[in-house]
């Protein structure tokens, strides 16, 4: 695979605008740069390989919280997720994500946000992506795990070696239960479920 495409798990193909493609099994992602989160970082791709293996995906209500791109919303909805909100700070991550979102007719099903978590007043989803700093998701884990509805899953990322130990325990004092911790070569993920 060159740069201007390549493959991640075992469903996805990156693929930058306008490229043929292979005709296989492969989910078709395509991503034009512009924002955080176009796959090639580690946090990225672990999470679109978790998410591969989640059948909690189908049929859910999703939060991409940091959505950069849209990478990993537009991955969910591609796997069977019904809906996804984007939340970014950045303005510009949120016109890269709605541009992303325009490639792979995906725009009717995405509601985009500019804003921080505080904006959605309350919302709770069936699962809730965040590919953001270690320090931020410490700082959030309250209002995270609210806003995962019981029995639904947490996805975080970005999480550096040093905060993986003080993130874990954070969201399992709030009640969820640790399904999956993964070490990468920098950072990690961790995939959570909260308690009914």
């Amino acid at each position: 695979m060159t740069s201007d495409q390549f493959e991640i798990g075992n469903l996805f193909r990156i693929v930058k605008p306008g490229l043929p493609t292979p005709a296989d099994h492969r989910i078709k992602l395509i991503i034009d740069k512009g924002a955080f989160g176009s796959g090639e970082h580690e946090t990225t791709a672990s999470c679109l390989e978790m998410m591969e293996r989640m059948p909690e995906i189908n049929g859910s209500r999703l939060l991409d919280l940091g959505s950069g791109t849209g990478i990993l919303a537009i991955g969910a909805l591609k796997l069977g997720a019904d809906e996804a909100v984007c939340v970014d700070i950045s303005p510009g991550a949120i016109r890269t994500c709605e541009h992303n979102c325009d490639l792979n007719d995906l725009r009717t099903r995405v509601r985009l946000v500019t804003g921080t978590l505080a904006s959605l007043k309350g919302e709770v989803f069936d699962l809730v992506v965040a590919n953001i700093y270690g320090d931020l998701l410490l700082d959030l884990a309250d209002q995270l795990v609210a806003g995962v509805k019981p029995g639904g899953h947490l996805l975080l990322s970005g999480i550096l070696w040093e905060y993986n130990f003080d993130v874990r325990q954070a969201y399992q004092r709030l009640g969820c239960e640790l399904v999956e911790n993964r070490m990468l070569k920098e950072f990690s993920t961790l995939r959570l479920k909260r308690g009914d």
